[in-house]
């Protein structure tokens, strides 16, 4: 052993090991660093001390020990190493490696609620008054992609109907969305946008969440992703937390823009964009423990609020130029909504948002002032639900 801290797993024996089964431990202990794992045999029980360990790797590694030394087939040892290994449900997430002892290692503030309160959380949305009382959304909505206007659609909606809003708005680029004039002045852009948002705030129940993913544009230095942002927080929606979505545009990275080689204006490049999140009356949204559908795994590993996600590339298939993937849509549906929930998306293009929460058994309504895009969001829809999550 070594003086660092492990966390250790006791695996009885009994009966002795074998010569084969001593060697593929001796090998396995060979192919790990002690800083990961040690294995420590006695007399009627196997000791397992684990720091950090790629699992994937770890179980790869048995398996192929096991073939070497005569012992595949579902050998004893060899399977419950591994599954007692896997049956350990604390711990971080550190690259490709579980964390089992440093994950939650955090300096702790003493009376932390008390200095909260002090503070005052959220002090921005301590005013709103938004009722408690949820409502359903009508038959004639759910399930839906509707083409034509989102203020005036979301208008016939009731309030509090939806539980998530998810969705990306035409960013105001210059973008060809065959329908709708995407570069207009800043102003008009989001007056439109936010009277749409007043729209899916009205319409969201209390505790609902609204996330918006956009990007700045930054060669006209407009910060979308604040002013969106600040928008919600005097309509009195909670800030929850903003998600980096990194898309490994690479191309990005080397390209040269603005005073190249020079302090006088250079221009940033940036390969990544924002998921703003914000919460109708309170942080904690009611649903049924059944109804939860995430994973351990998925949990631990999508809040950390770096996800990198390559970007869509069907763009062309489906004619539209600024789709966000289906995987990014799966991880905000799973995370921030149980099943059996409303979610919404007032420019919802081709459909990707309805299609994956339709597939995650999630009811829907779709909308788009583009008839191409909503006949295809259609398509999509009745092809990708079909498929099981």
């Amino acid at each position: 052993m070594t003086d660092k801290a492990y966390r250790t797993l006791e695996i009885a024996l009994e009966t002795g090991l074998t010569r084969a089964e001593r060697e593929l431990l001796r090998d396995l202990s060979r192919a790990f660093s002690r800083d990961d794992i040690i294995l420590e045999c006695e007399e009627d029980r196997l000791l397992v001390h684990l720091r950090a360990l790629d699992l994937e790797l770890f179980a790869d590694t048995v398996e192929e020990l096991a073939r070497k030394h005569g012992l595949e087939g579902g050998a004893p040892l060899p399977c419950r190493l591994t599954e007692s290994i896997e049956r350990v449900g604390s711990y971080g997430i550190q690259g490709r490696k579980r964390d089992f002892v440093d994950y939650n290692k955090e300096r702790k503030v003493k009376q932390r609620r008390k200095k909260e309160q002090a503070r005052g959380p959220y002090y921005y949305a301590r005013e709103g008054s938004f009722s408690r009382e949820n409502n359903p959304l009508p038959l004639e909505f759910t399930d839906r992609i509707i083409c034509g206007d989102s203020a005036k659609a979301l208008r016939e909606l009731p309030d509090n109907c939806i539980d998530l809003v998810f969705t990306s708005p035409p960013y105001n680029f210059g973008l060809d969305y065959r329908s709708s004039p995407d570069g207009v002045d800043w102003p008009s852009y989001f007056d439109m946008l936010f009277e749409i948002f007043d729209e899916c705030i009205r319409v969201l129940k209390f505790g609902g969440r609204i996330i918006v993913d956009i990007q700045p544009l930054y060669s006209d230095y407009i910060p979308s992703h604040h002013i969106i942002s600040d928008f919600f927080m005097r309509r009195k929606l909670i800030w929850k937390g903003e998600i980096c979505w990194e898309k490994n545009n690479y191309n990005c990275k080397y390209t040269a823009w603005g005073s190249w080689k020079s302090p006088s204006s250079p221009y940033l490049k940036y390969t990544w964009e924002f998921l703003e999140i914000f919460c109708k009356g309170s942080l904690k949204k009611e649903g049924s423990a059944e109804n939860i559908d995430i994973s351990a795994e998925e949990f631990k590993k999508w809040v950390v609020a770096k996800w990198s996600i390559a970007p869509e590339r069907k763009m062309e298939q489906y004619g539209h130029p600024a789709m966000f993937p289906e995987e990014l849509a799966e991880r905000v549906i799973k995370l921030f909504s149980f099943q059996d929930d409303v979610i919404l998306d007032p420019f919802c293009g081709v459909g990707t948002t309805p299609a994956v929460a339709g597939r995650l058994h999630r009811r829907y309504l779709g909308i788009d002032i583009s008839r191409e895009y909503c006949e295809k969001a259609r398509q999509r829809v009745e092809s990708l639900a079909a498929r099981e999550p």
